[in-house]
């Protein structure tokens, strides 16, 4: 299998809906009380704009979209914290047939280009403390702990 990332394009729109909607209900299966299902995890509209600022990009493999990345630029600046430019990583995921593959490497490598390009000092990301596979392929890929979010109900 070659696969190779690129920038997502109008006709990818239905496979990303899909690929989206495959790790969502994963999410509903851990946590039901604050989960729901969803069949459009991204609007056209919303997806038109990630389109037009060019942040979201998509894995392609067999001729097809097999992964889903998108991004945001954070500038950090306030008086508790070190100025910073993060990359943040808002969404990945990769079709279920095409996991543990190398796909979600081939993201990271195109996360750590456009740091490079545009000098930002870190990628970020936050995983669901239920996905243990995602966890452990961050950690494989260099990513470490920076905070851990905790809930009261």
């Amino acid at each position: 299998m070659k696969a190779f990332v690129r920038n997502a394009e109008r006709k990818d729109y239905e496979a990303v809906v899909n690929i989206m909607g495959q790790v969502q209900e994963m999410h509903v299966k851990w946590r039901p009380d604050i989960y729901k299902t969803n069949k459009e995890m991204i609007s056209a509209d919303k997806f038109a704009g990630l389109l037009k600022e060019g942040t979201f990009f998509v894995a392609e493999a067999d001729g097809m979209v097999v992964g889903v990345m998108g991004i945001t630029f954070r500038h950090i600046e306030n008086p508790s914290h070190v100025t910073r430019n993060v990359i943040f990583i808002d969404s990945m995921a990769v079709d279920e047939k095409y996991r543990g593959m190398g796909i979600g490497h081939l993201f990271f490598e195109k996360a750590k280009q456009i740091k490079e390009e545009r000098h930002c000092d870190a990628v970020e990301l936050q995983v669901n403390a239920k996905n243990k596979a995602a966890y452990e392929m961050y950690v494989k890929c260099g990513f470490r702990e920076k905070s851990i979010n905790m809930e009261l109900i």
